[in-house]
C-alpha cells in the first residue's frame, strides 16, 4: 500500500510539474503578494455559494483550453493554448493576457468525468459569472445560453452526458463598449476613470449532482418586531405531497459539510414548495457593524417523510428603514445610524475583477473594517457571492451599484432637481439592463450586509429614472433606493438624495423629505514608486507627497463632514479603497501592499464622525 500512495504521489506531481509550465502569469504589471499563491491546482478551490451549500460538489476551475476567432466561425479543431479558469483574458493571472474585442469569439474547452457516486442524479453545471454572452456545449450539444456579466446560471446537462470523460465548450462574446449593455468601468481603451476590461470567465465553474426533485432558491425576510423571519423555499420537480422543512440554527453558518459538526436547533417549521413558512425567533439577536450575528439555515426538501434534497446557509434578523427625524436618517434596527464607507471598485493587477485568492478577496473588507468604516459603497460591479458572505460576517454594510451601460449622451443634472436628460438608450437596451438588473437584485437578495440599491450613478446610461425605481422596489421594498448617486435627481423618488462632490465633502441640494448623503467626495492621491499601474501617468483628485499631509487632509475633510452631519447630512462615501489603474486616490496601493495612511489614527477619525450623528 505504501508503495501505491508513493507512486500515486509521484504521478500527482509530475502533472502538477505540467500544468505549471504550460501556465504562468502575463505581462509586467504590478501584482498583489497573493499572486505568488495561485497555480493551476488551487485557483479559487473554495465553495462558491456560501447561502446555497451541498455537500457534493465538483470544482471546475483550472487550466483549460482557449482560442480567440472571428465571432462568427465555429469552434475551432485545435486550440491556441491553455487559460486559467476563472481569471478573465485580458487579466495576468489567466496567463493569456490579451486584448478581445466585439468582433472575436472566446472559446474555452475542458473535459470532466462525473463520480459514481452521484448516479441516478441530476448534474447542474453552474458558472458563477461570465462576461458577456455565454453559450454552453457539453459533447458537441449546445446546452444554453446566457446574457450579463454579472449573476450566476445552470445547466442541468444531464441528458447530455456520456460515460467516462466529457468534453465541455463555451464560447463568450463580449461587446464591452460598443454595445449598450451593462459593463461597469470597463473600455476598449482605457484612461483615467475607465479601466480595462474583462471578458469571458471570471468567476467559479462548478459540478452539483441533485435529486430529480431539489431545491433551487430562497429568500428569507426577517421582522424584527413580530419576532419572525418568513422564508420563500423555490423548488423543481416536486410532486403533490412534498414538503420542506425549514430549521433555524444556533450559532451563525452552518457548515457541516466542511466541519462535520452541527449547531443546536432553535425552531423548526414545514411547509409546501414554492410557499412562505414563518419561522419564530426566540430571544432575538440582531444583526448590525457592531455584533454581526447569523442564524445557521437548514432547508429540506422531504417526501414520504424522507429528505431527497437539503441544502445549507444562513441569515439574521435586522431591518433596514427610514428615520424620520427633522431630517432624515437612514435606520437599522429601527435606530438611526450614520453610513461610513470607501468607494470600492473592486479591481486587482494580476486578477482585473477577480481577486487572486478567497484571502485576497477577504482582505480588502477585513482593511475596511480596519480603518473604523461600517459600509462599503460597491462601485459599478457585483462581487461574488463569498464576498457578500465576508460582509455579512464582519459587519459591513454595502450599498449595491448597478454596473451601468454608457457614460455620456445625456445631461447630467448636479445641482437641482429635474436638470438631468435620458440617456438616449434603446428599448432592447433598456429590456436588457431591467432583466440584468433584476437578475443581480434576486441574487443578492439573501445577503443581510446589503442595504441600499443604487440603480444609476452620475448619469451614466441614466433613462426613465422614476420607473426604474419602481421597478427596483417592486424587486424589493426591504431596503433603501439610492436613485441616482451624484444628481440626475428626480422629485419624491426613491430614498435618498445623493450628492459627489471633490475632493472636499459637500452639498449641492438639501432635500428633507429625502435622507441627504455625500455619495462621494474625497480622492486624495499619494503615488507609491513601485506600486504604479503606470509609473508616468496617474491622477488624484488632488495630490500629495507623503502620508502625513495625506492624513491631514483626510482629517480636515473629516470636520467637514462633521459640520455636514450636524446640518442632515446622514452618510458619506470616501472615495477610495485602493488605487485602481491610472487613480491613485486609495487608501492602498493597487497592488495592496502599502497602507497610505496610520490604520489607528484613520480609525480614529473614522469613529468619531460615524458617532457625530445625534438624531
Amino acid at each position: 500500500m505504501k508503495k501505491a500512495i508513493t507512486v500515486i504521489a509521484a504521478i500527482a506531481a509530475a502533472v502538477f510539474a505540467s500544468n505549471a509550465q504550460e501556465w504562468a502569469p502575463a505581462g509586467d504589471k504590478i501584482k498583489t503578494p497573493w499572486a505568488e499563491e495561485v497555480s493551476p491546482s488551487n485557483a479559487h478551490p473554495e465553495y462558491p455559494r456560501p447561502q446555497m451549500v451541498r455537500p457534493d460538489w465538483k470544482n471546475l476551475n483550472g487550466l483549460w483550453e482557449y482560442s480567440i476567432t472571428p465571432k462568427n466561425e465555429s469552434c475551432p479543431e485545435s486550440f491556441e493554448g491553455k487559460i486559467l479558469v476563472p481569471f478573465a483574458v485580458e487579466s495576468s493571472l489567466s496567463g493569456v493576457g490579451r486584448q478581445f474585442t466585439s468582433k472575436d469569439a472566446l472559446w474555452y474547452k475542458t473535459t470532466f468525468t462525473v463520480p459514481s457516486a452521484w448516479k441516478n442524479r441530476r448534474l447542474m453545471l453552474n458558472f458563477e459569472a461570465v462576461d458577456w454572452r455565454t453559450d454552453v456545449f457539453v459533447n458537441d450539444v449546445q446546452v444554453g445560453t446566457h446574457t450579463g456579466g454579472y449573476t450566476h446560471f445552470s445547466f442541468d446537462v444531464t441528458p447530455y452526458l456520456k460515460k467516462g470523460t466529457n468534453t465541455l465548450v463555451v464560447k463568450v462574446q463580449d461587446s464591452t463598449d460598443d454595445n449598450l449593455q451593462p459593463r461597469g468601468k470597463q473600455v476598449m481603451n482605457p484612461n483615467g476613470i475607465w479601466y480595462t476590461p474583462v471578458s469571458g470567465i471570471w468567476q467559479t465553474v462548478w459540478l452539483e449532482p441533485v435529486a430529480e426533485a431539489h431545491i433551487v432558491d430562497y429568500l428569507p425576510v426577517s421582522d424584527i418586531h413580530a419576532g419572525t423571519i418568513d422564508i420563500r423555499v423555490d423548488a423543481e420537480g416536486t410532486r403533490e405531497g412534498d414538503l420542506v422543512k425549514v430549521s433555524l440554527l444556533e450559532g451563525g453558518i452552518l457548515y457541516s459539510t466542511e466541519s462535520g459538526t452541527a449547531s443546536p436547533e432553535l425552531a423548526s417549521v414545514t411547509g409546501i414548495p414554492g410557499g412562505t413558512v414563518t419561522v419564530p425567533v426566540k430571544d432575538v439577536r440582531l444583526w448590525s457593524p457592531d455584533s454581526p450575528y447569523l442564524y445557521g439555515l437548514r432547508i429540506s426538501l422531504v417526501r414520504d417523510g424522507k429528505v431527497i434534497d437539503s441544502v445549507e446557509g444562513y441569515t439574521s434578523m435586522r431591518e433596514v428603514s427610514v428615520i424620520n427625524a427633522a431630517m432624515k436618517a437612514c435606520g437599522l434596527n429601527g435606530k438611526p445610524l450614520f453610513h461610513f464607507g470607501p468607494l470600492d471598485q473592486g479591481w486587482w493587477p494580476d486578477g482585473l475583477y477577480t481577486a487572486p485568492t478567497d484571502e485576497a478577496l477577504k482582505f480588502d473588507i477585513e482593511k475596511t473594517r480596519e480603518f473604523g468604516f461600517n459600509m462599503i459603497r460597491k462601485h459599478i460591479k457585483v462581487e461574488p457571492s463569498r464576498w457578500f458572505y465576508y460582509c455579512d460576517q464582519l459587519g459591513i454594510m454595502v450599498w449595491q451599484d448597478m454596473p451601468c451601460f454608457a457614460a455620456g449622451g445625456n445631461v447630467w443634472g448636479r445641482s437641482d432637481y429635474d436638470q438631468g436628460t435620458d440617456f438616449p438608450a434603446t428599448t432592447a437596451a433598456k429590456l436588457n439592463y431591467y432583466k440584468e438588473w433584476g437578475e443581480i437584485m434576486d441574487q443578492l437578495a439573501k445577503f443581510q450586509c446589503i442595504v441600499m440599491w443604487v440603480p444609476f450613478n452620475e448619469a451614466w446610461g441614466q433613462f426613465d429614472t422614476r420607473e426604474v425605481v419602481e421597478f427596483t422596489r417592486s424587486k424589493d421594498a426591504t431596503r433603501l433606493i439610492n436613485m441616482s448617486s451624484g444628481g440626475s435627481w428626480v422629485a419624491d423618488c426613491g430614498d435618498v438624495l445623493d450628492n459627489h462632490n471633490y475632493p472636499f465633502p459637500a452639498m449641492f441640494q438639501w432635500d428633507p423629505k429625502m435622507i441627504n448623503v455625500v455619495g462621494e467626495y474625497g480622492g486624495i492621491g499619494l503615488p507609491l514608486e513601485g506600486h504604479l499601474w503606470q509609473p508616468d501617468r496617474n491622477w488624484g483628485y488632488v495630490q500629495y507627497k507623503n502620508s502625513d499631509d495625506v492624513f491631514n487632509e483626510y482629517a480636515n475633510f473629516a470636520v467637514m463632514l462633521e459640520n455636514l452631519v450636524k446640518q442632515g447630512v446622514a452618510a458619506a462615501v470616501y472615495t477610495q479603497t485602493t488605487d485602481v489603474e491610472g487613480e491613485v486616490n486609495g487608501l492602498m496601493t493597487y497592488d495592496r501592499k502599502v497602507i497610505k495612511m496610520d490604520a489607528k489614527k484613520l480609525n480614529e477619525v473614522n469613529t468619531r464622525v460615524i458617532r457625530s450623528m445625534t438624531r
